[in-house]
């Protein structure tokens, strides 16, 4: 008889820049980033406006 082995979730916090579009894993989870890591915009986590 074969087994079905059962898969586990993992949810991973991560930050997106609405600049540039870079994804990364925060240091520290408690603390927001203050720029982006990659385009160091300091507005990293708020949409463009038109």
């Amino acid at each position: 008889m074969a087994q079905k082995e059962a898969g586990h979730r993992v949810l991973i916090v991560g930050n997106r820049c609405y600049r540039c579009g870079y994804e990364w894993k925060p240091d520290q989870i408690e603390v927001p980033p203050k720029v982006c890591p990659k385009c160091k915009s300091p507005y990293w986590d708020k949409p463009r406006k038109k």
